[in-house]
């Protein structure tokens, strides 16, 4: 899934963000502009019905393209992956996932829902063809149009059409595409080796990917040059892709095998639940000069944490002898939580890392370890890299 930069909002769903760079706006007006001349020619109507129909039939293609996404997006936060939204671009969609999945399993389900809803989308339109056309298996299965198609038949034949290429463009095994994602799991799973997998998926995607700049360069050599350009750029921008990919998995290797507790603060000042808020204020907040601190149980497992805020308005309300415990932020615990032995890799793409600057590292027991912070995942990550690039 190809990375697009900053996007303009445009609406919510389901909890996810739909967003559009500023490119696809610059599609939109292509596809408008391309599919009026194709519905005009299909409909022999009026060019004001040929842009109305176009209209609906591109922004039907997008919605379709929203619908796939979101396949990827909602299957990858039933794996724990957090979304941070969907944005349309100029080459389609991508789902923004804040990290990579952690077993094969999980890839493959994530990596194959959008083509699911897409194939969903095909036998729709196919289903309501049928329908219409009183069951005229022949003409549906080849969405064959008639110059006395109506404005319905033909958006249904456009919308099958296109979400028919989409479907096979999309399960080429060539990464980042879908299918270059499956091929990527069903190896990993075989060599029990993600990197491995993303290697051999990389170079595949990067062989698509001349391929298809050396088709677009063709077509343009004989004068198609809109489809010639675009093939051309996206073969491009894939190669990119598949490029990165596989030059990552270098990086990922250098740091496999690092967990939490190879680079955490091992002895991390923390306060006993029964502390009083004076002396906690007097004996942490005043002396280290930080806003908050991890609270643990007689057993040293973590709480929570409370913060120098709540203590000074606590003591200021006239409750000095109040107990730290009383003031943990339950509801969030969770969000602070790590497990010591979790790859450092786990934490690249960690939201709460990021929102809170650090976080705690427990055991299996839920005993607070140590405290890992993002400067001390930013110091590891720099000591990873090569020579060349550090």
């Amino acid at each position: 899934m190809l990375g697009t930069g900053p996007s303009i909002p445009l609406f919510h769903l389901f909890g996810i963000r739909i967003g559009a760079s500023k490119s696809w706006f610059f599609v939109l007006f292509i596809f408008i502009y391309v599919g009026a001349d194709h519905f005009r020619a299909e409909l022999n109507g009026s060019v004001t019905q040929a842009y109305v129909v176009a209209v609906a039939g591109v922004f039907m293609f997008f919605a379709s393209l929203i619908l796939h996404e979101l396949g990827h997006a909602l299957v990858a936060r039933r794996e724990g992956i957090e979304i941070s939204g969907i944005d349309l671009w100029f080459f389609g969609g991508v789902a923004k996932m804040s990290r990579d999945s952690q077993s094969p399993g999980a890839e493959f389900r994530i990596a194959a829902a959008g083509p699911l809803v897409t194939l969903v989308i095909v036998g729709l339109c196919l289903g309501l063809l049928a329908i219409i056309r009183e069951g005229a298996a022949l003409d549906v299965l080849r969405l064959a149009g008639d110059a006395e198609a109506s404005p319905t038949v033909a958006l249904l034949i456009f919308l099958g059409w296109i979400n028919t290429m989409l479907f096979v463009f999309n399960l080429v095994p060539a990464f980042p595409l879908d299918g270059g994602r499956i091929a990527r799991a069903v190896v990993w799973r075989i060599t029990g080796n993600r990197n491995t997998a993303t290697r051999i998926a990389g170079r595949i995607g990067e062989g698509f990917a001349y391929v298809l700049i050396g088709i677009g360069i063709f077509l343009a050599a004989r004068g198609d040059y809109i489809n010639g350009i675009w093939l051309a750029v996206l073969g491009w921008f894939i190669a990119q892709s598949a490029r990165a990919a596989v030059a990552s998995t270098a990086f990922t290797e250098r740091i496999d095998g690092i967990t939490v507790a190879d680079i955490m603060d091992a002895q991390p000042v923390s306060m006993p639940a029964g502390t009083p808020l004076t002396q906690a204020q007097d004996e942490y907040f005043l002396r280290y000069r930080w806003d908050w601190f991890p609270v643990v149980d007689e057993h040293g497992r973590f709480l929570g944490v409370v913060r120098e805020q709540r203590v000074d308005e606590e003591i200021a309300a006239g409750r000095p002898a109040l107990a730290v415990g009383e003031l943990v932020e339950l509801a969030e615990a969770d969000d602070w939580r790590v497990q010591s032995d979790s790859p450092l890799e786990s934490l690249l793409g960690d939201e709460q890392l990021r929102a809170r600057g650090a976080l705690m590292a427990v055991d299996a027991d839920g005993v607070l370890r140590g405290v890992v912070t993002i400067d001390q995942v930013r110091r590891a990550l720099t000591a990873a890299l090569p020579q060349r690039l550090a």
